[in-house]
């Protein structure tokens, strides 16, 4: 089975939700676990906040653009933003590292997405915008009790 879905919303913090439940929901076809689903919903938080304030600084004219495609056992989550970028990328992955401290970000964003994940691949260039592709594999434990 192939299935996918794409959805766009304003980059304001009260959609951070509303991400979660719309991929949540669609990923629960697939008949997760409830870990894989709590993992799933965890790393699309994390993506869509970071847009919002990372990408926009809040500024809540921009859209945050969400993809999902399932296939077989494997959930791929695109989360893209058209935001400032990241200058630098191996300083922004790692663990505690914040570009704003005075809102206490814990700086562990991509760290808790490559726990959770089986893939991680972030693109970003200064003033075009960042993506982040997610994928995970579904546990064959959950089909086998079935």
């Amino acid at each position: 089975m192939r299935n996918r879905m794409e959805l766009s919303f304003s980059a304001l913090s009260q959609n951070e939700s509303f991400a979660r439940v719309a991929v949540g929901s669609f990923v629960a076809q697939l008949d997760p676990t409830m870990d894989e689903l709590t993992e799933i919903k965890t790393v699309v938080s994390e993506a869509v906040t970071n847009a919002i304030i990372h990408g926009y600084h809040e500024d809540n004219n921009g859209m945050v653009e969400l993809e999902v495609e399932l296939e077989e056992e494997t959930v791929r989550l695109i989360i893209r933003d058209r935001g400032t970028g990241i200058h630098n990328l191996d300083e922004a992955r790692q663990p505690l590292y914040t570009s704003k401290p005075e809102l206490e970000r814990s700086g562990m964003g991509f760290t808790i997405m490559e726990n959770f994940m089986d893939e991680v691949v972030i693109e970003s260039e200064p003033m075009v915008g960042t993506t982040v592709t997610l994928m995970k594999r579904l546990s064959k434990q959950r089909a086998l009790c079935n």
